[in-house]
């Protein structure tokens, strides 16, 4: 339907006042076309930012967005968008307006809308749904010039909003028996106005897109699902960052969000273990604008912690946690939308080398004074050859500045402000959320490979039961740690037995470790296992599992083979599972949990036949 655009262009509203040249009368404010009011430097640069997140050509972006936000601009004039609170400020509505529009537009890129719908679907509805989500967040407060100010002009005459943009100088005020909310009623009366009818029949040709924005409009955001989400998240930041707060706090996601749960891993990261701005090798440094911190580490350090939390759902490369970070706006992405900084640091006494590095943002991590001291050496950005000269982006500790105020009801904010948005923003271009397929979010496909070492099988009647541990094993990974982590992580239930992802489970009464699922998730939670692999030539979780092999505390079949399939039948499908049982429950148990219903031992388990191939799970 977009052809719609190219076949039909609507020009912006073109019925507005020509600017006068003299002033107007004392206490009234001039109307102003939009290309004036619009015109700003600060306003420019959201503009520019809200094109760039539209991934559209200059000309629809004309037909698609910009005419619209010509024609709010030229309705809400130089309205505040409140009387005290934010953006209390002659043009507080607009600026609100824009900033709201590109946070919306940020956060749109980590979802895949409408959600449930197959991938098809959701690409042939992305352009859609990311204008709507422009639409509702602009208008999510138009309402407010309708029933919360009283317009007139010089001679008195009373100007509503449904008349069209004002023709002549004006003046208003805050009506004060408003009632609070109203506008979100109201808005129903104005978005005609801003938007044309080319648009409602693009729109109403996508019925989950256009239900949840009329229910926006509506004011009623419970209903508009993911649509009203993305709006009350981007208003509740664009309030916070002209109040001279947080926008990153109030984009704050649920503690179950994947987004949260590596922030907050971040954090402790950078509290208990990492080292920072060390006078050599350091695990990241602090600039007066950046924290840096080492990519490969950051990334095996985070993932290794989360899972020692029982998090699941972590992406299991380097390369996904880096999209992650960079997705959902932790990581800064680099001036061609790549998470991966070159750097060189050098420290005051002259050590110096080149890394590979994440940016991040300092507010993200630490407030007010429990921001570490700052690096006393530099880190400078290494560009490839034709990419211009290197930026230093840290030079020896300068004064501080004295904290800013938030700004006056009586003037507008600095160009500084759009700064900190657009920080917040991430550069333009970053691979987004909605371009990795949720199996990225697991460990990746393996080629098939046979497990079988050949090993004999233990004596009957000699099972060992789970090894002690040495406290010079306690750390490094081998079978015993590997066995030791896993009872660890069954007793603090951060490995969940017999559930439908589980790789723990218990069938035939003794114990079945799914393969290499379990041996993957111990491989990520110790990064150094990779360290101890290279000389054997095998994936970290084969490794683990060979030295799991020689334990002897699995179970084998009469023909040796040490893989037995399970099969799990569920109330609506049915698949088949590849692991090992122990021959000791004990070794895991201290009683033995009831055998898992959903799951039976293959007839085929012991049948002779060659080892089952590795499937991932």
């Amino acid at each position: 339907m977009l052809s719609l655009f190219l076949r039909r262009r609507v020009p912006p509203n073109t019925d507005t006042p020509s600017t006068p040249t003299i002033e107007p009368p004392k206490g009234l404010t001039r109307p102003e076309s939009a290309a004036s009011l619009l015109a700003t430097p600060r306003r420019q640069k959201l503009l520019e930012h809200i094109w760039q997140r539209t991934s559209v050509s200059r000309d629809l972006f004309a037909t698609l967005y910009l005419a619209p936000l010509e024609r709010y601009a030229e309705l809400v004039q130089q309205f505040p968008a409140s009387e005290s609170h934010h953006h209390a400020y002659p043009g507080g509505m607009l600026d609100h307006g824009l900033e709201i529009v590109a946070y919306a537009l940020k956060l749109r890129q980590s979802h895949l809308l409408p959600a449930g719908a197959t991938p098809e679907a959701q690409a042939a509805q992305a352009e859609a749904w990311t204008a709507g989500t422009a639409y509702a967040a602009l208008l999510h407060d138009v309402g407010k010039i309708a029933v919360d100010l009283h317009v007139e002009y010089g001679d008195g005459t009373v100007w509503h909003p449904w008349h069209g943009p004002l023709r002549r100088p004006y003046r208003f005020r805050y009506r004060k028996d408003r009632e609070y909310r109203l506008h979100g009623a109201a808005t129903g009366l104005l978005y005609a106005r801003v938007l044309d009818t080319d648009i409602f029949d693009w729109l109403s040709g996508y019925p989950d897109l256009w239900s949840a924005l009329l229910y926006v409009l509506a004011g009623q955001y419970e209903r508009a699902g993911t649509l009203g989400e993305l709006v009350v998240q981007a208003d509740q930041a664009s309030v916070a960052q002209e109040l001279g707060g947080d926008p990153s706090k109030a984009l704050a996601a649920p503690r179950n969000a994947l987004q949260r749960k590596l922030l907050d891993g971040l954090r402790y990261l950078l509290k208990e273990e990492f080292k920072l701005n060390q006078p050599q090798a350091s695990d990241g440094w602090l600039t007066q604008d950046a924290l840096w911190l080492v990519s490969k580490t950051v990334s095996d350090k985070l993932r290794a912690h989360l899972l020692s939390q029982g998090i699941d759902g972590i992406p299991a490369s380097n390369t996904a946690v880096f999209n992650v970070l960079q997705d959902h706006g932790i990581a800064l992405a680099t001036p061609d939308g790549k998470a991966i900084w070159k750097g060189t640091v050098t420290s005051d006494a002259g050590w110096s080398h080149t890394f590979t590095l994440l940016r991040l943002a300092p507010s993200l991590v630490w407030e007010g004074d429990d921001r570490p001291p700052s690096f006393t050496g530099t880190v400078t950005v290494v560009q490839e050859e034709g990419e211009g000269e290197a930026m230093i982006l840290a030079s020896l500790p300068i004064a501080a500045s004295s904290p800013a105020s938030g700004p006056s009801s009586a003037s507008q904010p600095t160009g500084d402000g759009v700064e900190a948005l657009l920080d917040l923003l991430v550069a333009p271009g970053a691979a987004s959320a909605a371009s990795l397929s949720a199996t990225e979010f697991h460990p990746p496909a393996l080629d098939d490979r046979t497990l079988e070492s050949g090993e004999s099988r233990a004596p009957t009647g000699s099972v060992p039961l789970a090894p002690a541990l040495t406290s010079g094993q306690e750390e490094t990974p081998s079978g015993e740690h590997f066995v030791a982590w896993l009872r660890r992580r069954i007793e603090e239930r951060a490995l969940i037995i017999n559930d439908a992802k589980a790789l723990v489970h218990t069938v035939a009464d003794t114990v079945y470790l799914v393969s290499p699922g379990v041996f993957q998730r111990y491989a990520q939670e110790h990064p150094k296992t990779a360290f101890l692999t290279k000389q054997d030539q095998l994936a970290d979780w084969q490794w683990v599992q060979k030295r799991f092999e020689k334990l002897q505390l699995h179970r084998k079949q009469q023909d040796g083979l040490n893989i037995w399939t399970c099969a799990v039948t569920g109330p609506r499908k049915s698949r088949r599972l590849h692991g090992y049982l122990l021959e000791d429950p004990r070794v895991l148990f201290s009683d033995m949990p009831p055998n898992n219903p959903y799951l039976s031992l293959s007839p085929s388990a012991g049948s002779g036949q060659e080892s089952p191939r590795v499937v991932p799970t």
